[in-house]
């Protein structure tokens, strides 16, 4: 998995001296666009403190995949101490990128032969040229095994609907303009539901666009997010007039779920972050992660709302859940804030339609219900959301009352 042959040690100094600048495409396949596989975790995440400045674009210089986002420069002092904590530690570059919102400059290395990973993070963490010494983590997304078919298949949509109360929560909110992050899979923005949502997508994965569009799990995420109504097909999303932010952290896997890893979702929030998005979704878990922590914690400072899905078993302990302040959401048996979760109807790429279960789909919702509060009441905070959510039901219709009581969604 991990191309080790074809990383040079030249790319040192390639790897450390633009802010921008990333190894040859296959060197990253590892990181990117491939599965897990043995020889990840000699993967380390190290990051140096690094004020950043903009790099002024050079005429006629070709755009490639990071194009659509700021560019910045190491800083030299940062360009040296990556460079000599490399030397010292006998670490192999394989990329580089900064993140602007912490004032950090990021790397991942491969761990020498025959050195025991944690000692060396042990290590690292003491250097005080180091702001942040991490193994590459892991993370899944959250979906449930598909249910059987039904004979009424959209009963269960209209069940959850109602439960929620969001079809009379329509009355007086859509989540018009509200910017909400999908940090998941690709997501098909050309289904017929999701015409005109997805303002922005970014591909952090990989440079396959049409592998972005047949990408499952986002697609399904997306789909109870802001699937388009009125237009005589499909189903109905919560925050139907959001503008989706589609960025692509994970890879698909055969079974239906997904995978990410440290050095994909750094990339997704900073961008996130850079497109001041107001709702984060992160259908996803994982372990505790210092670098995903700082980056949600800059988010949240900046008034995004950052909703989780809880994983398997009800642990907190993890990311995204485990951050004080995210919105954690599953069945509610273990405190999280409750949610429908199965046999929920969506979208699926091609154009389709499919049922989906799990704490995925249940963050779905939540971010949705989100948006159409932050409508009626701009700058909520997420505890105070997330108490009205609480003692609403959730009811999105009872919530928005209670922060507007304006709002007469619950009709004659």
């Amino acid at each position: 998995m991990i191309a080790i042959g074809r990383i040079a040690a030249a790319l040192v100094s390639v790897v450390l001296g633009a802010c921008a600048a990333l190894p040859a495409r296959d060197a990253l396949g590892t990181l990117q666009a491939g599965a897990p596989a043995d020889g990840e975790d000699r993967v380390i995440v190290i990051a140096i403190a690094n004020p950043v400045a903009e790099l002024p674009r050079l005429a006629g210089s070709t755009p490639g995949l990071y194009a659509r986002r700021p560019r910045y420069v190491a800083g030299g002092d940062a360009q040296a101490q990556l460079a000599a904590v490399a030397r010292e530690y006998g670490l192999q570059p394989l990329a580089t990128w900064p993140i602007p919102a912490l004032g950090v400059h990021c790397a991942t290395f491969l761990i020498p032969p025959g050195v025991e990973r944690e000692a060396l993070l042990a290590r690292l963490r003491s250097d005080p040229r180091v702001e942040i010494a991490q193994p590459l983590n892991r993370f899944d997304t959250l979906m449930a095994p598909a249910p059987p078919a039904y004979d009424d298949p959209y009963l269960p949509l209209q069940s959850g609907l109602q439960q929620l109360g969001v079809l009379q929560a329509h009355r007086c909110s859509r989540g018009q303009g509200l910017r909400i992050a999908v940090v998941d899979t690709g997501v098909d923005t050309a289904h017929p539901d999701l015409q005109g949502a997805a303002t922005r997508s970014v591909n952090f994965v990989d440079h396959d666009e049409a592998r972005f569009q047949r990408d499952l799990h986002g697609t399904e995420v997306a789909g109870v997010i802001a699937a388009r109504p009125g237009n005589a097909r499909g189903i109905v999303g919560i925050a139907p007039d959001a503008q989706l932010i589609a960025l692509k952290a994970c890879w698909q896997r055969d079974d239906g779920r997904a995978a990410c890893n440290s050095f994909s979702l750094a990339q997704a929030l900073s961008g996130a972050i850079d497109r001041s998005a107001q709702v984060i979704n992160l259908s996803l878990g994982g372990p505790r992660d210092e670098l995903l922590t700082r980056l949600v914690q800059a988010a949240q400072a900046r008034g995004a709302v950052v909703v989780g899905a809880m994983p398997p078993g009800g642990a907190r302990d993890g990311f995204p859940v485990g951050i004080p302040g995210v919105i954690a959401v599953g069945d509610g048996r273990g405190g999280e804030l409750a949610a429908p979760m199965r046999d929920v109807l969506t979208l699926t790429p091609g154009g389709r339609y499919d049922f989906a279960s799990g704490s995925s789909i249940a963050a779905a919702q939540v971010s949705g219900l989100a948006a159409l509060l932050l409508e009626r009441r701009p700058g909520l905070d997420a505890p105070t959301l997330e108490r009205t959510l609480r003692s609403s039901g959730p009811n999105a219709c009872r919530a928005i009352a209670t922060v507007d009581a304006g709002c007469h969604c619950a009709g004659d």
